[in-house]
This record gives structure tokens, C-alpha cells and sequence, in this order.
């Protein structure tokens, strides 16, 4: 653990070179991946980073006034250099109505499959090219809250280290193992691992067609749910390699063909968990 005087502190007074640098964190994607770094804030959100070992860069703030949790942070969390702004810059930097307190710039995870520990039952949810920040933060909570044990992204998405993204995952983000998969062949791989492992495992596709409905399946044995797209649904070549495909069927009545992404997957996680005994 660190003592305050062993802390490397840099103050920034302008729009200088390294404020330019922890600024397109949040506004540039392809910038984040060039220094494998996102720019975070929340109390939760930070919480959950420094308990679940992400690494911590730097962490930004003002001079004066912070308090006792923020400075705790500062004082016991290892990082390479901290980042003292003025009021106005970190009311610029700050996504949030109240200023944010503290920051952090955080290093991005490596995506592979192998560094993720399964549960004894795995439950595995596919979320095939989510196009919305607000639905993949959305789905994050969820898997998180209804015990996968992880969520795939697949194909051309939206940025996972989107500051909107994590905002709207909540603590989440940093609780629930999240990879991304461009390579189809490393998935179709992964799976046939999975089956060669676990004599039981089935991959389930979500559809808006009429299909088995979710609650006459099992859903008990190991599994990777896979969710479509929020406007193509799931690809062809995925829903060919499932073994099953199953749907929330909709009401007689109802003018409403399928629900939003989202919350058909969060429907289809819960009878998955209320099948194996609940959360």
C-alpha cells in the first residue's frame, strides 16, 4: 500500500498536450486503442474497477476539497502518475451535471476467451454486433445481474469502452468478464472446445419468429445464449451453428412483435437463471 508522499502528482493548469491526451479518451475511439486506455468516473463504476484488479494509469481530480473516499483512493491505489486539474477542466472533462470528483484513466483488458474462469455450469451469453451504447451497457448490467459468465461481442459493434457505455453498465462493467471476437473462426472454435468439454453444452438462438418459446427448453445444462443484432437479429451463419432456436412469444393481442433488444435478452437470462434453481 502507498503513503501520500511516495505519490507522483502532475498539475495541470491548461489545455496542454497531456490534457489533449486523457481528453480524446473519451471522445475517440480509435485513440483509446492506440494507448489501450478509457477515461472513467463514478463512484460505483471506480469502486468496482480498483475491486476486480484493473489497472489503475492515473487517477484526475482537483486541488482541495475532495473527499475522505476520494482521497483513500489516491492514497492506497497504485498508479504511475495522478493528474491534479483546475475546477474548470475538470468540469469540461466530466460527463456529469455535479463535476465528478475523481477520475481514472484505466487500461483496456485483453480479449481471450481462455483468460475467462468458468463456472461449473457455464452460461454464456453471445451478443452479436450490438449497434447501441445504451443496449450493450444495458445488456452488461444484466448479464452481470442474472450470473453469466460472460458476455462475447461479436463482429463490427459499437465501442465497448465507450464512456457511455460504461455509464450505463454501472458497476457492471467491471464485474462481468466482456471479450470481443472479430474472427468468426475463433468463436466456432471456442464452442467446439466447449462442447468437447462438456458432453451437455447447446447453443441457444434468440429469434423474433416463431420459434420454441424460451420457457419450454432446457436451459439447465451448460449454454451460450446467443442475441442477435438489434435490427438484423442474429446472422445466419450463427443461427445455423445453434441447437436450438427459441423466441419470447408476444400476446394474442399484441401489436408488438418482439421486444427491444435488451429486454428480450434480460427475459430470456432470467428463465435461464429461475431454470437452474435462481440467482
Amino acid at each position: 500500500m502507498k503513503q501520500a508522499g511516495e505519490m507522483k502528482e502532475r498539475k495541470i493548469f491548461s489545455k496542454n498536450s497531456t490534457y489533449q491526451q486523457i481528453e480524446v479518451l473519451k471522445t475517440n475511439r480509435n485513440k483509446r486503442y492506440k494507448y489501450n486506455r478509457f477515461l472513467v468516473e463514478g463512484v460505483r463504476s471506480l469502486n468496482e474497477a480498483v475491486k476486480n484488479g484493473w489497472k489503475i494509469h492515473s487517477f484526475l481530480y482537483a486541488e482541495g476539497g475532495l473527499s475522505d473516499w476520494a482521497m483513500n483512493m489516491i492514497r492506497t491505489v497504485q498508479t504511475e502518475e495522478n493528474y491534479c486539474l483546475t475546477p474548470e477542466l475538470m468540469r469540461e472533462l466530466s460527463e456529469k451535471e455535479d463535476t465528478s470528483e475523481l477520475m481514472a484513466v484505466i487500461g483496456m483488458r485483453e480479449d481471450r476467451l481462455e483468460n475467462v474462469q468458468l463456472s461449473d455450469n457455464p452460461f454464456l451469453v453471445l451478443f452479436d454486433r450490438p449497434s447501441n451504447k445504451g443496449n450493450l451497457g444495458t445488456m452488461i448490467r444484466s448479464c452481470d445481474g442474472l450470473g453469466a459468465d460472460m458476455l462475447i461481442i461479436t463482429g463490427h459493434s459499437v465501442d465497448l469502452y465507450d464512456p457511455d457505455v460504461v455509464v450505463s453498465a454501472m458497476g457492471s462493467f467491471f464485474n462481468l468478464p466482456v471479450v470481443r471476437i472479430d474472427d468468426n473462426g475463433r468463436l466456432y472454435g471456442f464452442i467446439r472446445k466447449m462442447k468437447e468439454k462438456y458432453a451437455d453444452f447447446t447453443v441457444v438462438g434468440t429469434t423474433a419468429h416463431r420459434e420454441n418459446p424460451i420457457w419450454s427448453a432446457d436451459l439447465t445444462m451448460p449454454l451460450m445464449l446467443m442475441i442477435g443484432n438489434e435490427t438484423l437479429g442474429l446472422n445466419r451463419a450463427f443461427k445455423e451453428s445453434c441447437d436450438l432456436l427459441c423466441t419470447i412469444p408476444m400476446a394474442e393481442k399484441s401489436y408488438a412483435t418482439s421486444f427491444n433488444v435488451s429486454c428480450a435478452a434480460s427475459v430470456m437470462m432470467y428463465e435461464v437463471t429461475r431454470q437452474r434453481g435462481g440467482a
